[in-house]
């Protein structure tokens, strides 16, 4: 199971899973479009749209539509941004822009880190750059996020 906190700072949010398969298999669905739409929706929350350039400088961009949630006036969820560092199977680290933040929200990052572990993969992903608000709203969905990936990953 997923756990997150949000730092001391609160300005990050940390969630960290244990997953029974390699970091090369967690890293792929971390960066292959086809699987990241698969794995990365919900019963609330369904993803339509999934584009992944795996490389420095490369974008990302996401869209999620959900019948029952809405948040600040929209029920479809784009998330977009840069990937700023990949070293795989070990690092993976982008912007996160959405249109549901805040206006004046600026961008923050999110952070995978995949370590080797006796039982496959210990995932740290670290959402950081956020304001308090932010994290606590974050925290409650990372985990889910999180969830997902290693019931993915691993089956």
């Amino acid at each position: 199971m997923s756990t997150a906190v949000v730092t001391p700072d609160q300005q990050a949010v940390v969630s960290e899973v244990e997953i029974a398969a390699p970091p090369e298999r967690v890293f792929q669905a971390l960066t292959h479009p086809d699987q990241l739409v698969r794995w990365w929706t919900s019963d609330v929350c369904k993803a339509e749209l999934w584009e992944f350039e795996a490389r420095p400088g490369g974008r990302w961009h996401s869209r999620m539509r959900s019948e029952t949630l809405s948040i600040n006036g929209t029920n479809v969820f784009e998330a977009n941004g840069e990937i700023l560092e990949i070293d795989p199977p070990r690092l993976l680290a982008y912007t996160w822009i959405t249109n549901w933040s805040p206006p004046a929200t600026p961008y923050s990052v999110v952070r995978w880190e995949l370590l080797p572990s006796g039982s496959g993969t210990k995932v740290k992903m670290t959402h950081s750059g956020l304001t308090p608000e932010l994290a606590k709203d974050y925290s409650g969905g990372w985990p889910d996020v999180v969830g997902h990936l290693k019931n993915f990953a691993e089956n």
